[in-house]
């Protein structure tokens, strides 16, 4: 388990950057550079970390970055990993940080192939569940229910499960974690770097301006999630799942916190009415009862 105190205290994300108030991909950045330190090498495709880092030649992020097109950020980072190999630089982690339009639409594509071949790359998701950098329109991954500037009375189609896609590609380690619970997803991403091949790391990351909550609310929106069961942090690693000791608890529907403490935190998911709640519910007991088979058929290998 991660001692928060034994965590370098210099982080590799510098005052000054360009992010919003209370922004989650701040906060994720974070914990990567307590995770992987000056070994990280980050591939960022389109997106608000593009804005984050500032304008050429000043950076708010202190790790060497390639930025590139919305596609292509899973096919640069193979193309990275395998130039640093060959120059004997195999310390180096090269982290893709997309967001969920870019992962799960734009980019699934290049995630796809660089899964089939088992690139050595780490693939970080961070999911805000919609395009925010360009006006919050709806993405695959926006959940059930909320408004975005394309579903502006709330999307009919739940969230796409790209960790699950994932794990069907036959990936050696696949992850979820949440900004909220910093010393889960370092010691997630530690893991992920001990291993060859491709690692996803899918990172739920409220973001205050496209959900519609106040700034300083983000941590206990990431919580809330997960105490309510909308989330759930689990591990998939050399053929075993097993959820996370942090959503253990809450695989017992009595021991959640009710959905609509979550709900009604949101501007985004003003408008529900009590059938719409009732859909996220059945799709929360819907989802446990798929993670819970897994675990039994597949979490009994050692790990």
């Amino acid at each position: 388990m991660v001692n928060i105190k034994e965590l370098p205290s210099k982080t590799l994300l510098m005052p000054g950057n360009a992010a919003c108030p209370g922004c989650p991909e701040t906060l994720g950045l974070r914990y990567v550079s307590m995770a992987l330190g000056d070994k990280a090498v980050l591939v960022i495709p389109a997106g608000c970390s593009s804005v984050i880092q500032g304008i050429y030649p000043k950076s708010g992020i202190g790790f060497p970055i390639l930025n590139i097109v919305f596609a292509a950020a899973a096919s640069a980072a193979s193309g990275l990993a395998r130039a640093y190999k060959i120059r004997g630089l195999e310390d180096a982690q090269v982290v893709v940080w997309a967001g969920d339009g870019g992962t799960g639409d734009i980019g699934i594509q290049a995630l796809s192939g660089a899964a089939e071949r088992n690139e050595n790359i780490i693939y970080i998701c961070v999911d805000n569940e919609a395009y925010m950098n360009t006006g919050i329109q709806r993405s695959s991954l926006t959940p059930y229910g909320a408004w975005t500037t394309t579903t502006w009375t709330g999307k009919k189609e739940h969230k796409k499960d790209v960790p699950l896609i994932m794990i069907a590609h036959g990936a050696p380690y696949v992850a979820t974690a949440s900004v909220g619970f910093p010393t889960d997803f370092i010691e997630k991403l530690r893991r992920a770097a001990s291993i060859k091949g491709l690692k996803y790391i899918h990172l739920h990351a409220p973001c205050p301006v496209g959900w519609r909550f106040d700034p300083s609310k983000t941590v206990e929106v990431a919580k809330l999630a997960v105490q309510t069961g909308i989330w759930v942090l689990y591990e998939y690693r050399g053929g075993v799942f097993r959820i996370s000791p942090l959503s253990r608890p809450y695989a017992k529907k009595e021991r959640r916190k009710p959905l609509k403490e979550y709900l009604k935190l949101q501007g985004r998911f003003r408008h529900l009415g009590e059938d719409d709640v009732k859909v996220l519910e059945a799709y929360i007991e819907e989802r446990w009862k798929l993670y819970l088979n897994m675990e039994k058929t597949l979490g009994s290998k050692a790990t």
